[in-house]
């Protein structure tokens, strides 16, 4: 399944929490910007092979991550 991972970057305060419960270790913070905050955002370095468990959209006290199936995962249990 792929998934699209979604950071509502300029409301992130960089808190970590999101981070040690990515089991794969795909999130890490943006060192190339910084936020309306003044703070790095958290981003997703592989969103390819995120599995969409959702753990850090559950820790993350600001609820700044979505996760969302991506169309063509949708389309594939449809039948034709």
């Amino acid at each position: 399944m792929k998934f699209n991972i979604i950071f509502n970057h300029e409301e992130c305060k960089g808190c970590e929490l999101c981070i040690p419960w990515c089991k794969f270790e795909l999130i890490s913070f943006d060192k190339s910007r910084l936020n309306k905050k003044g703070v790095h955002p958290a981003m997703i370095a592989h969103p390819e092979k995120c599995v969409g468990c959702g753990n850090c959209a559950l820790m993350c006290p600001d609820a700044i991550i979505t996760i969302e199936k991506t169309e063509e995962d949708r389309s594939q249990g449809k039948e034709g």
